[in-house]
């Protein structure tokens, strides 16, 4: 199984209520409502993936397997989620700069993408005609705020949504396999319509609601962040294969096991591509009588077999358990899976942790499997 992260080449946030501001380099995605003495405003992000890269993903490291791809954003401040909100995610029609300002920048800067222009102030504003599959949304005079499809000629459904309640998960984390395949299509004259980003919005139920009572502040982190968090688009395909060969090794059948990463070189560089071998063996071995040490025997683990990575700081998963998309594969020498270390943080410590499932009880071992990953 394997996962693959890419970060974006560009975002930023547009604000109707200052609709020439460029905010391109700001830390903070705001994806807001707001209201003053005299009228709702509102705020949406723009966030681009680059698509050599993500050619590069289907075309020599998926290949024809299944897939699936999440947009990702992590949540940084949210405020007045007093009732449910919804984030609509779009791809966008029509390319954009991203700019260098900031939203605390006085005066403004107007050298990107804003709300009224796609490219700088005064230059290609966003369109108010579309053509198919493509539409907008604004409010009286705040004309612009980006175009967007919600079509394709591909008959696949390129939109999105997650809603936002009191107790759910306030990080963005949408299903956006659909608009991969168009824009792959796209870049290879098989129809689709090419990559210009996402846009993520609230929905129209939600936006310019002349209401003090429903302002609903919503900020992830951006590309230009200081933190762990930046936004990834992340991508998980199935390439399970438990073709062992003519080894005489065996699954273990005992919970009562031991597994080490005999191959753990404890430190990667940021970019490789790492075969990590999991080696298992019973805790208290049968007594037989043979030549060889019994502690050199390898078993394989059961298909059921799962792993994750965990930043040992935070002790969060950067990559969680899927049955479908982190099983543990074996060969002929031992079982393995394939870590990819570009989607890790650079200078930080990780942990992989291995879930397994023997004679009916769920293990889970994460026996000082550290490891840290480094510029280079």
């Amino acid at each position: 199984m394997a996962v693959y992260k890419l970060f974006p080449e560009k975002d930023s946030s547009i604000y109707s209520e200052f609709p020439l501001m460029n905010t391109g380099v700001d830390s903070i995605l705001d994806v807001s409502t707001f209201y003053n003495s005299l009228s709702p405003a509102v705020s949406r992000f723009l966030i681009k993936f680059s698509q050599d890269e993500i050619g590069d993903i289907l075309e020599n490291k998926i290949g024809n397997s299944n897939f699936q791809t999440n947009l990702k954003t992590y949540i940084a401040n949210i405020t007045g989620l007093n009732a449910d909100t919804t984030l609509e995610v779009y791809p966008i029609s029509g390319s954009w700069n991203m700019g260098t300002g900031r939203y605390t920048n006085s005066p403004q800067t107007q050298n990107g993408v804003c709300w009224t222009y796609r490219l700088s102030s005064g230059s290609e504003a966003w369109p108010n005609t579309y053509n198919a599959y493509v539409t907008a949304s604004y409010s009286g005079s705040n004309i612009g705020g980006g175009t967007w499809y919600t079509g394709s000629n591909l008959g696949l459904d390129v939109t999105q949504s997650q809603v936002l309640s009191y107790s759910s998960d306030k990080d963005l984390n949408v299903d956006v396999t659909n608009t991969i395949l168009t824009w792959y299509s796209a870049s290879n004259s098989l129809g689709g319509f090419i990559n210009d980003g996402f846009i993520i919005k609230q929905s129209n139920e939600d936006e310019f609601i002349a209401d003090q009572n429903y302002v609903t502040t919503v900020k992830y982190f951006s590309v230009d962040t200081h933190t762990i968090y930046p936004p990834q688009l992340e991508f998980k395909w199935d390439d399970f294969a438990f073709n062992t060969g003519s080894s005489s090794n065996t699954i273990i059948n005992t919970s009562r096991m031991v597994a080490s990463l005999d191959n753990n070189a404890g430190t990667y560089r940021r970019g490789s591509v790492e075969k990590i071998r999991v080696n298992s063996r019973p805790q208290f071995p049968q007594r037989v009588f043979q030549t060889a040490s019994i502690y050199t025997t390898n078993y394989y683990l059961p298909t059921a077999s799962y792993y994750a990575v965990k930043d040992l700081d935070t002790n969060e998963f950067v990559i969680d358990f899927d049955e479908t998309y982190t099983k543990i594969s074996a060969d002929s020498e031992s079982s393995y899976f394939t870590l990819y270390m570009n989607g890790l943080e650079p200078e930080r410590y990780y942990q992989i942790l291995i879930k397994t499932n023997i004679g009916g009880e769920t293990l889970v071992l994460d026996d000082n499997y550290y490891f840290k990953v480094i510029n280079g």
